[in-house]
């Protein structure tokens, strides 16, 4: 596709964090740019400050006329599956014979045009991409990055240098978006068991990934972590490589310390064509194996793209992490307040051990929030055993995001399947009154929903 041949391109929910990063793109592009979303979210507020238009209530006639008006060939419709397909504008557009396309679709055609690292897996996929896109700008690569989180040092989901000759995306299996990339350079960190509404079991979500991996452009690269059981089949020219924080790789970790915040890592490598077997040392800004292993992929793929260790050394050292990714928001000896996206059992587990590696001794209170009706169905244990691991446990109701309620799931239901000593659940309205109430050590907010709104008050009535 030759995206100059449009003049307007009209987003569809243009508020969530993938698809704002899009809208900012064809903002810098020059495109005059429009889009509708349910809410006022803090991204929505900064596309518009962006000069970006955008309306909240899903109307035609507050779709911009100078769309309605113009040629259909001169404007360009993204939704994304987010959005209902009852939605008026989007059956509008469908009606009067407008061509759609999906953000993944888009993303599609960006990478078929431009050498693309793709980073797909079911966790760390946002930081790793982060951690890549920083490496690579501050070595003065032209890059255009996509994130599906906020970058500290960027204040944004979205980096872009003039002429850019790399593509950084976010890989995203659900609804089997990854499909449509086209990449040189595939990461896959982790391949755990979700979105079992598009995947009936784990297999049929490693057939995904399979199909994925053969989309990998001749004379590319596949990255693994080595702890991922699937062996992914590829083409002989594809370059095969792997990283861990604790098991044989090409790339890993040894010596791990944490000091006055920072975790200090000792990195071999080993057995690749690209860069000479040897061992270096880096100082990372966050902590836990988890995010160990996402700079060990980051810092691989660097090496591919020949950044030398000085420059990767010093990135790594200036990363200052993601909004919503183990956020540091309090922490003194009275109080410790972290936020996080963990949203499936695995990532709740990574979190509540990470701050007891970090703050031994002290009490934990988790609040979380489910995310999904299906996935609280589905990992119904498995989500109990991850949060029993905190001393208390606080659950709030269950965001649906795309879902309608299902018959029997519920947060009651999840709380007495944990084994807490103490737990309960509450509103989103009485939370920050009956945190006022307790006696809080370690508090961590848990959560891919809403609850991401509640970070500041909490922040604000703790302190």
């Amino acid at each position: 596709m030759n995206f100059s041949k449009y003049k307007y391109i009209y987003f569809i929910g243009i508020g969530g964090v993938g698809m704002s990063a899009l809208a900012r793109y064809f903002n810098i592009k020059s495109f005059k740019v429009y889009g509708y979303d349910r809410s006022v979210s803090s991204l929505c507020s900064e596309l518009m400050k962006e000069g970006i238009e955008i309306h909240y209530t899903a109307s035609v006639d507050n779709i911009p006329k100078s769309i309605l008006t113009s040629p259909k060939r001169e404007v360009l419709v993204i939704y994304t599956p987010a959005v209902t397909l009852e939605n008026i504008e989007l059956k509008y557009f469908q009606k009067e014979g407008y061509k759609l396309y999906k953000r993944a679709e888009i993303l599609g055609i960006l990478s078929s045009q431009i050498y693309t690292i793709a980073i797909a897996g079911t966790h760390g996929k946002t930081t790793t991409s982060a951690i890549l896109s920083h490496i690579l700008y501050t070595a003065g690569k032209n890059i255009t990055s996509f994130f599906g989180g906020i970058s500290k040092n960027y204040n944004s989901n979205f980096l872009y240098t003039d002429n850019s000759e790399l593509l950084v995306v976010e890989a995203d299996e659900y609804d089997r978006s990854f499909l449509f990339l086209e990449p040189d350079i595939v990461i896959i960190t982790s391949v755990d068991e979700d979105h079992l509404d598009i995947y009936s079991n784990k297999e049929q979500l490693k057939k995904a990934f399979q199909e994925f991996v053969s989309q990998i452009k001749k004379g590319g690269m596949l990255l693994i972590e080595s702890s991922i059981d699937t062996h992914f089949y590829t083409n002989k020219n594809i370059a095969r490589l792997t990283y861990s924080a604790k098991d044989s790789a090409n790339f890993i970790s040894s010596n791990i310390n944490y000091l006055n915040g920072s975790t200090y890592i000792d990195i071999s490598i080993s057995d690749t064509s690209y860069v000479t077997d040897k061992d270096i040392s880096v100082e990372l800004m966050l902590p836990g194996l988890h995010n160990i292993s996402n700079a060990l992929a980051a810092i691989a793929v660097s090496y591919y793209l020949g950044v030398e260790d000085k420059e990767i050394i010093s990135s790594i050292k200036s990363f200052s992490g993601i909004k919503r990714r183990f956020d540091v928001l309090i922490n003194n000896n009275r109080l410790v307040f972290i936020d996080d996206y963990a949203h499936h059992p695995k990532e709740v587990i990574c979190t509540i051990n990470t701050a007891r590696e970090l703050f031994p001794e002290r009490n934990i209170t988790v609040v979380f929030q489910p995310h999904l009706f299906s996935r609280t169905q589905d990992f119904a244990n498995e989500f109990a055993h991850s949060l029993s691991l905190a001393d208390k446990l606080i659950l709030l109701d269950i965001y649906p995001a795309r879902e309608l309620p299902i018959a029997g799931v519920d947060s009651n239901m999840l709380l007495d399947l944990c084994t807490n000593l103490k737990k309960e659940t509450c509103s989103k309205e009485e939370l920050i009154r009956i945190l006022r109430q307790e006696e809080l050590d370690v508090l961590l907010t848990l959560g891919a929903g809403d609850i991401s709104s509640l970070v500041e008050p909490i922040k604000h009535a703790l302190n």
